[in-house]
């Protein structure tokens, strides 16, 4: 039996972060796991961007209010929901994803949190579990799924090698530089494409 594993920012929806700098004026902000490919390295300079800047999670939230699947995503999940089932592997926070899911009729997500104190100040974040990714298409594996997966970051190459078949979808070239021999799809025609394929073969 088949499963989809995918990631989401970049995938299905644009990069939260990288809005909320266009928002607020701060160019770091902008840095995703496509620039950084240490997460914990990532996250604590954001951390101290926002700290520094005195944003709070309600500014986050008022640019995520604004935000919208990336065009195509929407009819293309529902394509690949027809095709099998699919779980969507982030390392975004429930925080910020919960109210953009309605908005693709509510996917199963795994991500992780945040702690906010009474002041609204994002004051650390909690990882569900380290390479969380990787660990949850092992344990699909584990059920007997034969597990498709496919993101468009660093932080997605260890589900993706660990997957029985996985790929990029428009990744930047420093990922592509730095994983040569993962296959590439660009746009959801040829995303479908080659789902199609995998779950034929």
């Amino acid at each position: 039996m088949n499963i989809l594993v995918a990631d989401l920012e970049g995938v299905f929806l644009p990069e939260i972060w990288i809005n909320v700098a266009k928002k607020t004026g701060i160019e770091e902000l902008k840095l995703t796991t496509r620039d950084i490919s240490d997460y914990d390295v990532l996250m604590q300079k954001r951390l101290s961007l926002l700290k520094e800047n005195n944003l709070k999670i309600q500014d986050i939230r008022n640019v995520i209010s604004t935000l919208n699947p990336l065009e195509g995503a929407l009819e293309t999940l529902d394509w690949i929901r027809e095709q099998s089932q699919i779980i969507i592997l982030s390392d975004t926070f429930e925080e910020f994803a919960k109210p953009l899911m309605e908005k693709l009729k509510f996917p199963t997500l795994l991500c992780h949190n945040l702690t906010i104190d009474d002041d609204g100040n994002i004051v650390n974040y909690n990882i569900r579990i380290q390479n969380q990714k990787r660990e949850a298409v092992k344990a699909l594996k584990g059920m007997n799924y034969n597990v498709i997966a496919f993101g468009d970051s660093y932080n997605d190459t260890g589900m993706i090698l660990e997957a029985h078949k996985g790929f990029f979808f428009d990744p930047p070239e420093s990922v592509l530089t730095d994983f040569p021999k993962i296959p590439v799809t660009r746009g959801y025609e040829e995303l479908k494409t080659m789902i199609g394929k995998l779950l034929k073969s």
